[in-house]
């Protein structure tokens, strides 16, 4: 990732002027606790942008752009074709044969059902672990968008192989030192990393602090030459003894990240804390308990920015890419397993996969898995450019998690009856980790309102909060038109926006020219262009309708968030499928694109987007599709003919 470090202001400070959120949570009757620790966080995020060239950050980013600007560049939705890395390839293919090859002896997990630790070290071997790493501390130097598409490519195989690699590299203790770490601390943690010596994880959460990270207790007092540590942390991935863990934890107050080599065994003043867990179970996830734990000072990360939240935000976006990656390779595993069974599987003298209900279940997945590709590969790119891409990134990992749960729920296990919870099947072997992603990197919905708060944190700045500032110091939350004192106070901020709304809503918007290519994904591109462009105009309008309430009104915002997400998958789908020669890709991309353009619209599908997605189906049932190759189709489960 490019982070330009020249471009760093002076550190913010906490009792800066308030965000409009703040404003509004202030006056729309939030407690004082509440206002304040939303002010954290917004600093929080403020100092994640700082260390961000300006025309990387979010304002300046495509979907900010899309939704507040007139003229949109249209390729800056596209993906750019990837330039090769010779030496991650081969550290790519290396890999994923050595997963594959225990994977088919059954030499994959241990006695416990976890991922063995020979697999572990192996993998270590041929650089796995140091993809992200740079070559100078013996890493490999991918770029996010090679590694992003290992990661799909590792999860057809096994998506908990896949994670791991998220979890060590993105969020684990990789991240945060070649991030934010000293020359020193880069040349002493990151070489063990790299060869798997030390695989890592973050520690983060805490039994009372998970979406409100302003509740840490774990904090750390310094005694001499050493902090000494106090707190439990929960749901850990990754950790286990010896391992390297990014502790956040309090130091003087403020929110710190420690580099901490852990313990080979527990102790009196270090505990790994097991519980029963159906998610991740064939990976390590555990509690960290402390009581009076030295860790020495030089371990401590030092960021020129910010604190230990500047630190945990920044590799968030990598792990939320790599989510909708892990998607798009585990999508396509069940759709590899869903075409032979619907050609085995017979209902009254007929193969299912004849049946258009199946057809419409496998057109559909098949769309999803394109679209994944696309936000995967779109977001990837945007961070390896240097931009910050953090509502690019939460759009891809809230679509990935959410479509992976409807096709493993709804178009998987429905497809497969009751042998999807066989032992030994994909969907009854994995059911829970197709489904919690989900809450991992943010839960969703949470996540459409960090969406929608930066989506309008710049247009709140420039125009509501002058007006929630002067209501402040009138005192009431809703101005009198009719009361002088009033109108006389308001004038000046609202003359702005008066000007700025009658300009964004006369001015028709410009995006630059479509190339040419099929027919129907121009038309969604088209279709994604203007509601975009008109949802600047109808946003504003809602933030005037609910001024100071719009903090409170969770599930209008909650609506908003989700129609521009829509419509920010449905341009990259259809702007990426245009450049492929494949048309059962491009046939995929187009279904669902329509399927995207009616939750957006709301309307209901007509008899032509059933045979749309029937169509792709059978095709997909009758000549599969290169996108499957090479990928294990399992066993036909409890045969009978």
């Amino acid at each position: 990732m490019n982070i330009d470090m020249q471009s760093q202001s002076k550190p913010l400070d906490p009792r800066a002027a308030e965000s409009f959120a703040e404003v509004a949570l202030r006056l729309g009757g939030a407690s004082q606790d509440e206002s304040q620790r939303t002010g954290v966080i917004d600093t929080a995020d403020d100092q994640v942008e700082a260390l961000f060239a300006a025309k990387y950050q979010t304002v300046n980013s495509p979907v900010h752009r899309a939704v507040w600007e007139k003229r949109v560049c249209t390729e800056s939705f596209e993906v750019e074709p990837m330039p090769q890395q010779e030496s991650v390839s081969r550290v790519i293919s290396q890999s994923i044969a050595i997963v594959r090859k225990h994977r088919d002896e059954g030499t994959l997990l241990d006695a416990d059902g976890k991922i063995a630790a020979n697999v572990l070290a192996e993998l270590g071997t041929v650089g796995y672990w140091g993809l992200l790493v740079d070559p100078v501390f013996g890493g490999s130097g991918a770029s996010t968008r090679a590694f992003a598409e290992m990661i799909t490519q590792m999860a057809t195989i096994d998506p908990t192989v896949a994670g791991l690699a998220s979890v060590h590299g993105c969020i684990g203790a990789v991240d945060p030192v070649r991030s934010f770490g000293s020359d020193e601390q880069k040349a002493r943690f990151l070489p063990k990393l790299a060869d798997g010596r030390r695989l890592s994880a973050f520690a983060l959460t805490e039994p009372g602090a998970g979406s409100d990270l302003t509740a840490l207790r774990t904090h750390a007092e310094l005694d001499m030459d050493e902090y000494v540590v106090n707190g439990e942390k929960l749901f850990i991935t990754n950790a286990a003894p010896g391992r390297t863990i990014g502790l956040v934890c309090r130091i003087d107050g403020k929110p710190s990240v420690l580099i901490v080599d852990l313990p080979l065994q527990n102790s009196a003043h270090f505990q790994i804390k097991k519980y029963g867990l159906y998610a991740l179970r064939r990976a390590h996830n555990v509690g960290l308990v402390f009581k009076d734990f030295r860790v020495p000072v030089e371990n401590l990360l030092r960021p020129v920015q910010g604190d230990g939240l500047t630190i945990a935000y920044h590799g968030l976006n990598l792990g939320r890419v790599a989510l909708c990656a892990n998607a798009a390779g585990a999508m396509r595993w069940m759709l590899a397993e869903m075409l032979p069974w619907g050609r085995y599987r017979e209902t009254y003298g007929q193969p299912i996969n004849q049946r258009e209900l199946v057809q419409r279940r496998i057109g559909r997945m098949a769309g999803f898995i394109v679209a994944c590709d696309a936000m995967t590969a779109w977001c990837a790119g945007l961070l390896d450019q240097g931009y910050r891409g953090e509502m690019e990134c939460i759009i891809a990992k809230i679509f990935g998690s959410e479509t992976q749960k409807e096709a493993a729920v709804e178009l998987f296990m429905k497809t497969h009856g009751g042998r999807s919870f066989l032992q030994g099947h994909l969907f009854g072997d994995n059911v829970h980790d197709f489904l919690a992603p989900c809450i991992y990197e943010g839960e969703g919905e949470m996540l459409g309102m960090a969406f929608f708060k930066s989506l309008v944190k710049h247009h709140g700045k420039q125009f509501f909060e002058p007006i929630g500032r002067t209501l402040g110091e009138l005192g009431v939350q809703k101005p009198n038109p009719l009361n002088p004192r009033h109108a006389w106070a308001l004038k000046g901020a609202l003359a702005r926006y008066v000007t700025w709304f009658a300009a964004h809503a006369l001015v028709p918007s410009r995006w630059s020219s479509v190339k040419p290519g099929d027919r129907s994904l121009n038309q969604h591109t088209r279709f994604a262009q203007r509601f975009l462009s008109r949802s600047g105009t109808s946003i504003s309008l809602k933030m005037t309708k609910y001024q100071l309430k719009l903090a409170d009104r969770q599930c209008r915002m909650s609506a908003i968030s989700s129609d521009v997400q829509h419509a920010i998958v449905l341009l990259v789908t259809s702007l990426y499928a245009k450049g492929s020669n494949d048309p059962v890709t491009r046939m995929a991309a187009d279904t669902v694109c329509h399927e995207l353009r009616l939750r957006i619209t709301g309307g209901k599908p007509t008899d032509n987007d059933f045979r749309r997605v029937t169509r792709l189906g059978r095709t997909l049932s009758e000549q599969g599709w290169e996108e499957l190759k090479g990928i294990s189709d399992g066993m036909i489960m409890m045969p009978y003919k």
